[in-house]
């Protein structure tokens, strides 16, 4: 059943608010009429921006929704929207993040040079429109950018440093029939990027400061408008404690089932010297992917969508950007159903010594989780599922509690259901656990409980024995995103308990497919909405 009138009006009124102030957001939910603009977070933009935000939030207030799906959409939109308001108004990435500028022009460039649903002149005609804007764009960013945290500068300048290959792709790729200058605007794009890490690196990082942490009240304030959680802080910092010790036991348990003169920390490190070559690196994730997706097929587990997964290695002008792996879905809104898993192998002529080092991160034990948790029952799946919901609001609001919690529960659901055929992929799958229980403890730590960044590439190191660089590197997005990483542990809670609930309901007439599919009929909306919308909310 579709929306009433009143309510289809404020979410096109939403959607049309969203995507003139962030156009890269539309590209990415392949609406291509804003594919041409930059967004604007000039301080005067985001004052006009947060007006028009509360005058949307007022609106859905007073809106009456007399069904009870409509009244679900509602509450997640206003959820969305306030979160919105709170994100600009309190926590000011475009003031105090130099990352939120940099990674918007990469992603904006990046969509265009991946947006297979568009034909080549417009890509070309689009891009190009981008890249003319990037010098202003990058000035703007100056006269904004202020009081911002030490590790988001140097995040920044990292990426300024390596995204000059995504202009130099787009300036070799996509050139107008009408050229126009174009090389030369690539030039000068490339140059102020250059510049504006420059600036970073020279000015910006001299004024920094410690002050990445938000603080309780506004990580709550996430919880409760972002996730729908009725948690607060202290209570998730205590349940991720706990989840980290039990998984720490499952691991030792596992771990004596296979060798029990070895502790698990070195099981896994012996394990990981079984790994796929650089050449096969492709083949094997392909070949687990499909591996998954035939077990959840034959089992019946839920309704599989249309739309293919396509498994290839990063694009070279990508690599400095994706160092292991990633996933690209179809836009919401796309006619393209394809999703892409992007895999990095070693450079060619790497030193042996590095190429192992690489290698040692796709062990042939974890790729069966990776695969089912990007692909199928996974993420690939879930947003295929999302792009077809006859609801606008199930295909562009979500919470990562929701994304992440689903992909992270499949991978527990699956060894449940007896997908892992080894105990040493059943190891890995809780080592991956393992470093989620983990997530929750820092980001509940860094943004309410005083805790360092130091403190926090130390807990990765010595708990979850991550190499110190990659837990650098991990530390300085936990530090970004508060509110984010106790998603996945957080996510997978709630949507087990959600299933034990509609289990003892439904009584004989239980099916997990059915389950699964309810699920997923809601897109990406809290798992508590979801709860309400089936009837079992408490």
């Amino acid at each position: 059943m579709s929306p009433t009138p009143i309510l289809s009006d404020l979410v096109e009124s939403y959607l049309d608010l969203w995507w003139t102030m962030d156009p890269v957001a539309a590209t990415a939910a392949g609406v291509a009429e804003y594919d041409h603009r930059l967004g604007t977070h000039g301080t005067d933009d985001v004052r006009r921006y947060l007006a028009a935000l509360k005058s949307l939030s007022g609106s859905l207030e007073e809106c009456s929704a007399e069904m009870l799906q409509d009244e679900i959409d509602r509450t997640a939109l206003l959820g969305d929207v306030r979160l919105r308001i709170h994100r600009f108004e309190r926590e000011q990435p475009h003031v105090r993040n130099p990352v939120f500028w940099v990674a918007h022009l990469l992603e904006g460039l990046y969509l265009i040079l991946a947006s297979h649903d568009r034909s080549h002149e417009h890509r070309a005609r689009t891009a190009a429109a981008r890249v003319r804007a990037t010098p202003e764009y990058l000035e703007t960013a100056k006269g904004t950018l202020r009081d911002c945290p030490w590790v988001f500068v140097e995040t920044a300048v990292q990426m300024a440093e390596r995204g000059g290959a995504v202009i130099d792709q787009v300036a070799r790729e996509l050139v107008p029939s009408d050229d126009g200058g174009f090389e030369a605007a690539c030039d000068e794009a490339a140059t102020a990027l250059e510049a504006f890490g420059s600036y970073l690196r020279d000015e910006l990082l001299d004024e920094s400061n410690d002050g990445f942490a938000i603080g309780e009240q506004a990580f709550n304030f996430r919880l409760h408008y972002q996730h729908a959680l009725r948690n607060t802080a202290p209570e998730l910092w205590r349940y991720g404690l706990a989840l980290l010790e039990h998984v720490a036991a499952d691991l030792a348990a596992i771990a004596g089932e296979i060798d029990p003169t070895l502790s698990w920390v070195e099981l896994t490190e012996r394990l990981r010297a079984d790994h796929p070559s650089g050449a096969e690196l492709v083949a094997a994730y392909e070949g687990h992917m499909e591996r998954a997706r035939r077990f959840v097929e034959e089992r019946g587990l839920v309704s599989i969508p249309p739309g293919p997964l396509r498994v290839v290695g990063t694009p070279l002008f990508l690599r400095p950007l994706i160092p292991f792996a990633a996933y690209h879905p179809p836009g919401a809104f796309s006619d393209d159903r394809t999703g892409w898993f992007y895999v990095t192998p070693p450079d060619a002529g790497s030193a042996p010594d590095v190429e192992e080092r690489m290698l040692r991160d796709h062990c042939a034990y974890d790729l069966p989780s990776t695969a089912l948790h990007e692909g199928y029952p996974g993420h690939h799946l879930q947003f295929l599922s999302a792009q077809a919901q006859p609801r606008t609001v199930r295909k562009v609001v979500a919470t990562p509690l929701t994304i992440e919690g689903w992909a992270l529960y499949c991978e527990e659901m699956m060894a449940e259901e007896g997908f892992y055929a080894t105990p040493e992929e059943r190891l890995f799958q809780k080592v991956a656990l393992l470093w989620r229980a983990a997530r929750v403890v820092l980001d509940v730590g860094l943004h309410t409980r005083g805790m360092t960044y130091e403190e926090a590439v130390d807990f990765l190191v010595d708990r979850v024995h991550f190499d110190r660089s990659n837990a650098e590197a991990e530390v300085r997005r936990y530090c970004a995103e508060p509110a984010y990483q106790l998603s996945y542990a957080v996510g997978r809670r709630e949507l087990t308990a959600l299933r034990q609930a509609y289990c003892t309901a439904q009584g004989t007439d239980y099916s997990l497919r059915r389950f699964h599919d309810t699920v997923l009929s809601y897109g990406g909306l809290p798992i508590s909405l979801i709860r309400w919308g089936i009837g079992l909310d408490e």
